[in-house]
């Protein structure tokens, strides 16, 4: 087969890295890739939001499957683009159609979607700039700290959490009326705060069958502790030590079946991967969000986890054969660290090189902002720009190896958090 992976991040080297070990791939595309996929694969310049330049492509490569790393191309729609096309509708897509990728698209049609399947999740409700007022009432009947999430994609960074009522309405205000996330926050969710602690699911779905992939727990701020700004995560370890049996049970009873049978009760067609993000409250589960895609970091730790090969199992979502398959997982934890750029989240520098990498052993380097100069080195291109994989019997086994790997690697103002899996 010929594939072709669209994106550019951690995320999008892991699928390269997978996929290529299977024998039923030939040939491997990226677009447009990174300084990692670029060892593994064919890299072309073209942006995942142009799918013109992508049909060319597929039909110039004679191109059998994609499969679609990032959101942004499953929420405008590119598997309807290709089902829609007489000369691409044969090509396997991996990724919900539109109708269904507004589960990430959009916060309210989310939350909507929970009520309807009895989904557990935190009370909300949602308001335009119209009912802004009705938003400060509602404000009041909560108890601080008070979330608020723009209702459309705000590449990570459109929610909110604040423990004063006066700066919640203030900010209402600021992304209902002064548009501050633009079109994202026409619309702006709020809801309840839950406390507990964070994980994420992932699962695996033909839009009939389902197959549970590892669990993982990512770490979004910038600094250690869970201190200061989001970023798109500093780390992740898989299995999540705090998740037993009986957690993971409730896990699958109560939120994934009814998400997967809800999918085809509500007639939105889905064949790719559901991440649910979570919260633990006391011993109960509940969803913070939906994702429409793997997540990043924590493909870095769950594929690696996944012993099958990886396009026996795409196959099988695209044929809807998913329920012949069984998913073999890797005993050992995985972990990840992210090393990241200076200043990062914020204003950073690019084209810093990156010495060191040939040195790593024992451990995984998943390229993501990094990409190839025109001198031929290893240059930082983003603000996340690289995790390092490791195994071991336990997460800090694992966790001791990345630590000891990240020392052999080098870029200006490199910076990386030294305590992930601190609260476990």
């Amino acid at each position: 087969m010929t594939i072709l992976i669209l994106g550019s991040g951690g995320r999008e080297h892991t699928f390269a890295w997978k996929i290529s070990q299977s024998p039923l791939c030939q040939e491997l595309y990226v677009a447009p890739g990174n300084s990692g996929t670029a060892q593994i694969a064919i890299n072309v310049d073209i942006k995942v939001t142009d799918f013109i330049k992508i049909k060319e492509l597929v039909l110039s490569k004679k191109i059998d499957m994609i499969v679609v790393g990032p959101e942004d191309p499953l929420v405008l729609g590119i598997h309807d683009f290709f089902l829609n096309d007489v000369e691409l509708k044969h090509i396997s897509v991996i990724g919900p159609q539109k109708a269904a990728a507004a589960l990430e698209g959009s916060k309210e049609f989310a939350k909507e979607f929970m009520d309807r399947h009895n989904i557990p999740t935190a009370a909300y409700k949602c308001f335009n700039k119209e009912t802004v007022e009705e938003g400060f009432d509602f404000l009041e009947t909560l108890k601080a700290p008070y979330v608020l999430k723009a209702d459309g994609l705000a590449a990570g960074k459109g929610v909110l959490i604040l423990n004063d009522l006066d700066e919640a309405k203030s900010e209402l205000k600021s992304m209902l009326v002064d548009a501050k996330f633009g079109a994202a926050s026409n619309k702006v969710v709020v809801e309840e705060f839950l406390d507990g602690i964070e994980l994420s699911c992932f699962v695996l779905t033909d839009g009939i069958n389902y197959k549970l992939l590892p669990t993982a727990k990512d770490y979004k701020r910038i600094g250690e502790g869970d201190t200061g700004l989001n970023t798109g995560g500093m780390g992740a370890i898989s299995p999540v030590p705090f998740a037993n049996d009986s957690f993971l049970k409730k896990i699958e009873e109560q939120i994934v079946i009814p998400t997967i049978s809800g999918l085809q009760k509500d007639n939105l067609p889905y064949k790719g991967f559901v991440f649910i993000g979570l919260i633990k409250v006391g011993d109960e589960p509940k969803v913070i969000e939906y994702n429409v895609r793997m997540g990043d970091p924590e493909t870095e730790v769950v594929l690696p986890r996944v012993k099958n090969d990886f396009v026996v199992l795409l196959q099988a979502v695209s044929n809807q054969t998913l329920d012949k398959i069984e998913i073999k997982i890797d005993e050992r934890a995985a972990t990840t660290v992210m090393l990241v750029s200076g200043g990062y989240p914020e204003a950073y520098q690019k084209g810093k090189e990156i010495t060191g990498i040939e040195n790593i052993s024992d451990a995984i380097p998943f390229h993501a902002g990094a990409s190839m100069s025109s001198e031929n080195k290893i240059v930082t291109s983003g603000g996340r720009v690289m995790a390092i994989t490791s195994y071991g019997n336990t997460h800090k086994d694992a966790l001791n190896k990345t630590y000891q790997n990240i020392e052999k690697v080098h870029f200006d103002k490199m910076y990386y958090r030294k305590d992930i899996g601190f609260d476990l």
